[in-house]
């Protein structure tokens, strides 16, 4: 873990070497909906294979550019695609853009991902607001030794998804008139789809949609001591006895958009700095 944080430093030399920006909110946009990125005013953007340590994306939808500004006058650091556990990385590298923001200022975090429904009220294109998670990736990125400087040993996810913030969420998309589900988001290792028998199994025990990130990165959040609010994208639900491809996801991902940014700058405009557990 010092390593960890011997290799955050040298990283967070590298980007404050290309901007002095200090960001408040980080911003994590998962498949199809980085387009939100394109619209903050940048001060800095930096390609992912420019910055020291940090993990390269390898899968479609995901351009793999860190961006440093403002949005809806809020300070901001998005990035503009993610890694993933299945594209071989260590759990390290997949949340190293966590520990990162933390580094640079950020209290507040943002995350976000394309997910299947597996809620049969559920439709694609709608949104999902991450009331909680289950992990079944099997494994967890706190996996090892810990460094006391970077969180506790056992960190209390009781709050992962911070309650306030989700308040917040409905608020403000009962004010734009947006429809927002709120459930339990699955994380599972990938990348293959799920059978049948997984879905159900996963549906039985309470999930209400299913993806092959989030989960690390929150858990790695919640040991920084990071509010965070977290939205899928729910962009394709399980029917039996029919498939699901990638460029399904894309493509739901891709209709959904305007109201995916309404929402999140919309919440962005309301919301106050503050630190973790208190109120917001």
């Amino acid at each position: 873990m010092e390593n960890l944080r011997k290799r955050v430093n040298e990283s967070l030399a590298f980007i404050k070497s290309r901007t002095g920006f200090s960001p408040q909110f980080g911003m994590i946009l998962g498949s199809g909906l980085g387009e939100l990125a394109d619209e903050v005013e940048a001060v800095a953007k930096i390609p992912y294979a420019e910055i020291p340590h940090f993990p390269v994306s390898t899968v479609a939808g995901h351009e793999g550019i860190l961006i440093l500004g403002t949005l809806e006058g809020r300070p901001v650091v998005v990035q503009k695609g993610r890694t993933h556990f299945y594209e071989g990385y260590p759990m390290e590298k997949v949340t190293f853009s966590v520990r990162l923001m933390k580094a640079l200022g950020v209290h507040t975090l943002v995350v976000t991902n394309a997910a299947g429904g597996i809620n049969p009220q559920f439709r694609a294109g709608e949104l999902m607001l991450i009331a909680d998670h289950i992990n079944l990736t099997g494994t967890s990125p706190l996996v090892g030794p810990n460094d006391p400087e970077l969180g506790p040993r056992f960190p209390d996810l009781s709050r992962a998804y911070t309650p306030e913030l989700r308040e917040l969420a409905k608020e403000v998309a009962s004010k734009i008139g947006i429809q927002l589900r709120e459930g339990i988001f699955v994380g599972l290792h990938g990348p293959n789809y799920e059978t049948p028998a997984e879905l159900r199994f996963m549906r039985q025990i309470g999930g209400d949609a299913v993806g092959m990130s989030t989960v690390p990165e929150v858990i790695v959040a919640a040991h920084s001591s990071l509010n965070v609010l977290g939205i899928s994208c729910i962009t394709n639900v399980f029917i039996p006895g029919k498939g699901a491809d990638h460029e399904e996801v894309l493509q739901a991902a891709e209709m959904v958009k305007p109201v995916f940014k309404s929402l999140i700058r919309s919440v962005l405009k309301e919301i106050k700095e503050v630190a973790r557990n208190e109120a917001l």
